[in-house]
């Protein structure tokens, strides 16, 4: 039986729902979620294996306007990503409506050449009617396919979805491992998972102005422990006192949170070290960024 593989990118505005749907079609975390806009912002690759197939998905940073460095490394990130694919997942927000950035990005899309698939999502919140407004407007703006209503959330309409992207498999070699459903490195993943409870747990003002960086990872094989320390980067002084709490009360919760995660990546028990430091703007510092892993 001939082998078919394919590589498709997901692509939206922030907090359409790219990083969800994509944990739901690969069955596993692999990227972070939270209801802060850009909370992606480097390109993920989920892999699906099958019998004779093996489909690799690029979740991307939502594109917006970019106000600094790290917001310019995310929208190109995102256009870099829907190119050599053989094909583009648009995600809309059918709660949110279609909007003019969302007309001005299927435009582009659709201008590139590639095969580009729209999925109205989170339509279990927007309600049919809104959902199917939404889709409408797609295809008055050029759509040619009939966009497909879904909720990364609870799961409506994704099997759908996923047997439509089928059709673009195309002749090829499996590409990772049949186990290996991330090509995220171990830190990576694991920077991640610490910045995602930060942006659930912190306040408005601080998310956009963090990163984490992994210092390390031993793994005490005698005693099936794996000890990780890691650094929250934040922008003020200001900031770092809200990241720390009362007593360190918040870094606490952060490193608890966190650790639950880290448990369930490596399968073993846990020992969280966290710390924080100010890098005043270091979201337009091209030194930092390369530490964070934004290149």
């Amino acid at each position: 039986m001939e082998h078919k593989s394919a590589f498709i990118a997901i692509v939206g505005r922030p907090n359409a729902g790219k990083s969800t749907l994509m944990n739901r079609l690969v069955g596993a975390k692999v990227a972070i979620v939270s209801q802060k806009p850009q909370t992606t912002r480097s390109r993920i690759s989920g892999v699906v294996t099958g019998k004779d197939y093996q489909m690799v998905f690029l979740d991307t940073p939502g594109v917006h306007s970019p106000r600094n460095r790290l917001g310019e490394y995310m929208v190109k990130t995102a256009f870099d990503s829907a190119r050599d694919v053989e094909a583009i997942l648009l995600m809309l927000d059918a709660q949110r409506g279609i909007e003019q950035e969302d007309m001005a990005l299927l435009d582009k899309l659709l201008k590139g050449g590639l095969p580009v698939v729209a999925a109205v999502n989170k339509t279990d919140a927007a309600g049919r009617q809104k959902s199917l407004e939404a889709a409408q407007k797609l295809k008055d703006a050029g759509l040619e396919t009939e966009p497909f209503l879904i909720s990364a959330k609870t799961g409506e309409g994704v099997d759908e979805l996923m047997a439509s992207l089928k059709r673009f498999l195309v002749p090829g070699p499996r590409y990772y491992p049949d186990d290996e459903y991330t090509d995220q490195p171990e830190r990576v993943i694991a920077a991640e998972m610490i910045r995602e409870k930060a942006l659930r747990l912190l306040e408005d003002e601080v998310p956009h102005g963090i990163g984490v960086f992994v210092n390390s990872v031993k793994h005490r094989e005698e005693k099936n422990i794996v000890d990780v320390a890691a650094t929250i980067i934040c922008e003020r002084e200001t900031h770092k006192g809200i990241i720390i709490g009362r007593g360190g009360k918040m870094l606490k919760a952060i490193g608890t949170e966190a650790r639950k995660d880290l448990e369930m990546l490596f399968g073993k028990k846990v020992f969280l070290e966290l710390w924080v430091k100010v890098e005043e703007g270091w979201r337009d510092s091209t030194r930092v960024m390369r530490e964070l892993g934004y290149e």
